[in-house]
């Protein structure tokens, strides 16, 4: 493109440093130059050769010479990386075992026992989780379900779809009968009508809270669930459901295992809408805390007049810090971060909140004069968006009561995100600032805090069954372990980390996936545990992919996908559940045919079941996933073990030695003997 004058050596520039002679401003125009001195002429840039084209055209040649320099990088770049993929190995992809075809589009998924929920147009399916066989289907809604919950109380289920416009049904399903418990936010004026945005169930089902929201307002509902005359009632129903109606007994037959007649052989489940239960006990409504105001206060003896049993303290609600302070503080903020502040503010999103059942443990104990099981539900744990505190309510009060938290724990920073284990053992609380606090409700202490790296900033929290690596593979305990904790964090930067913890160390957190830099392709959507494989997680990422990770090994070990002609529908945010109970998790893939028409019509819904026991490198694991109880006796399993067990095992371990052998017996005791006798000669001399 560039048009040089003279030979290749008259070409060179030499740099403004090494002329020679006393520098000469050039002439105005390059025209008046002399061609005598053309060596000694230096242009502005030096690196530059001499090129005769005029401007504008001189210019285009620059960028048009810049634009070939990057193309060609970016093509080397594709290259290299083609080279790199080309030669790692790439994961094992495993198919589907088996798939669910829908008619309609599928808006949510969830699975409890050995049935799947989903919920569409007009209400919800219930099906096998084996035969993927349809059981039945309620759709007797006008609008379609966006959202769905199953929790499994044992014998029964609790499920609770909400609808497009907010209203939440809980429904509880027994052996072969679904039953319509209530529409917890139904109301018959539209215009008043609330939103149910999350919902809880307690561990056993003794409790739920239902988080509503309308007329500008949120709120957290909690209701005592009477499950004990429910079952009394389906049992032994008053009323006999339609006998018209044929009703077998559900028959789950694994799909690897089940003939062509069998999977033919259709089960069925009835809708029992004859038979009424038991309401729901409302016994309290929990608002978020008051903004912190001037206080009405005239003494601080009026403040702690106002405290009763230290409830609420912390909670920076009943203070004495006048209006008059509180304006002073805000003008000082305002002048110190003008900069900061000026412009346009755009209105503040209305709060949420995040809650967790909490079991009786040292913080927080069952009272004596309430008679209930074991180990039931006592506490209601609640955080606010862009609070500090995390709040705890006790559960045994009536509607009557006033709604007051019985303890604050504070944060130093706002609290972003919070997660409960499955055994109800451990709370992390994630802060804004990147700062995450473990407690262990169980012993009643802070097993840690750790601090995750400079720039990430949590953006969920996934507990994984404690495991050990036993000859190198990832095993349980077969006892209980306490005080031991492993979870995985997903950033908002799409790096993800594991956080590990025990009571006689610190926490401990390392990087699992880096941050994507160059493929954001490869960015983390979703993180889920698999209780089925110890260690492992399954990675959803944004490009369709879905991979198990062996976090102890930092390594993939297989992928999944369904077939190539159903892709995810929406890969950022995938459709998925993943069994607490088998070994399987399910997926959502849709097939569009090459039609013109937008309707459902050309387009095939399915959801597909994934088997990790059908993969020959899953295999073993999930069948050999316990530590036998003797083996924990080593030493290399000690420290899964509470100091007063690792004691005992070793005090009798020594005794089990002296009794294969009585000669050191005798022995021992004598060197006993002769050193308590020169104990006591020693106390006589003194």
């Amino acid at each position: 493109m560039s048009f040089p004058r003279g030979s290749q050596t008259q070409k060179i520039r030499h740099p403004i440093g090494t002329r020679k002679g006393p520098l000469e401003v050039p002439p105005p125009t390059e025209k008046d130059w002399p061609k005598d001195d053309e060596e000694d002429n230096v242009l502005v840039d030096p690196d530059e050769e001499l090129d005769s084209l005029p401007q504008p055209y001189r210019m285009i040649n620059k960028l048009v010479n810049l634009l070939f320099d990057q193309s060609w990088e970016i093509i080397e770049e594709r290259n290299a990386l083609r080279e790199a993929e080309s030669s790692q190995i790439q994961p094992t992809v495993f198919p589907p075992l088996g798939e669910i075809q829908l008619n309609k589009m599928p808006n949510c998924m969830a699975v409890s026992q050995d049935y799947v929920f989903i919920g569409g147009a007009k209400g919800f399916a219930i099906y096998n989780i084996y035969n993927a066989k349809q059981i039945y289907a309620w759709e007797k809604l006008k609008v379609d379900v966006t959202s769905i919950w199953a929790t499994d109380l044992g014998n029964e289920i609790l499920i609770a779809p909400v609808d497009e416009m907010g209203i939440i049904r809980l429904f509880y399903f027994y052996k072969e009968g679904l039953y319509l418990v209530k529409a917890i936010n139904e109301v018959d004026d539209t215009s008043k009508q609330t939103t149910c945005i999350k919902m809880e169930v307690s561990q056993g089902g003794d409790f739920a809270a239902f988080l509503l929201q309308g007329a500008g307002d949120i709120w957290l509902d909690v209701y005592k669930l009477p499950k004990e005359t429910w079952l009394k009632k389906v049992e032994n129903p008053q009323l006999t459901s339609n006998p018209k109606k044929k009703v077998r007994q559900l028959q789950l037959n694994t799909l690897g295992l089940t003939s062509a007649d069998q999977l033919e052989m259709d089960t069925n489940a009835c809708f029992k809408g004859d038979i009424k239960l038991s309401l729901p006990v409302y016994i309290m409504k929990i608002k978020p805390p008051k903004s912190v105001t001037g206080t009405t206060f005239k003494s601080p003896l009026e403040v702690f007049a106002k405290i009763k049993d230290c409830y609420g303290l912390g909670s920076g609600q009943n203070h004495f810090i006048k209006d008059s302070q509180w304006e002073q503080q805000a003008e000082i903020f305002q002048a110190s971060y003008k900069k900061y502040l000026d412009g346009e503010w755009e209105e503040e999103p209305l709060s949420t909140a995040t809650f967790y059942f909490l079991l009786p443990s040292c913080l927080f104990a069952m009272p004596t004069e309430v008679k209930g099981p074991t180990g039931m539900t006592c506490v209601l744990g609640i955080h606010w968006t862009r609070s500090h505190n995390f709040f705890l309510y006790s559960l045994n009060r009536t509607l009557k009561d006033k709604a007051d938290p019985e303890g604050v724990w504070p944060c130093a920073a706002p609290i972003a995100v919070s997660q409960l284990s499955c055994s109800s053992s451990y709370l992390l609380l994630a802060c804004e600032d990147g700062v995450l606090t473990l407690w262990d409700l169980a012993k009643g202490f802070p097993l840690g805090i750790a601090a995750l790296p400079q720039g990430c900033f949590c953006q969920s929290i996934h507990f994984l069954k404690y495991f050990l690596v036993h000859k190198g593979q990832n095993m349980y305990p077969e006892g209980p372990v306490k005080s031991q904790m492993k979870c995985v964090v997903l950033c908002t930067d799409a790096s993800l980390h594991l956080l590990e913890a025990s009571g006689t160390q610190g926490p401990t957190i390392s990087v699992l996936v880096e941050r994507p830099v160059k493929h954001l392709d490869k960015t983390i959507c979703a993180v889920a545990p698999v209780p089925a494989l110890p260690g492992m997680v399954l990675i959803f990422s944004k490009n369709g992919s879905v991979c198990l990770m062996d976090v102890a090994k930092r390594e993939i070990i297989c992928a999944f996908a369904p077939p190539g002609a159903f892709p995810l529908e929406v890969p950022w945010k995938p459709m998925f559940a993943v069994s607490p109970d088998h070994p399987c998790f399910l997926l959502r893939g849709d097939y569009s045919h090459e039609t013109e028409s937008t309707d459902d019509a050309g387009i095939q819904y399915s959801v597909f079941y994934f088997n990790f026991e059908a993969c020959p490198l899953l295999e073993n694991i999930s069948k050999n996933c316990t530590i036998p109880q003797r083996d924990l006796d080593n030493m290399a399993f000690l420290q899964a073990l509470p100091l007063e067990k690792r004691c005992e095992r070793f005090l009798q371990k020594s005794y089990r030695k002296l009794e294969k052998n009585p000669e050191k017996e005798q022995e021992h005791w004598a060197r006993l003997q002769r050193y308590s006798l020169l104990l006591q000669r020693q106390s006589f001399k003194k």
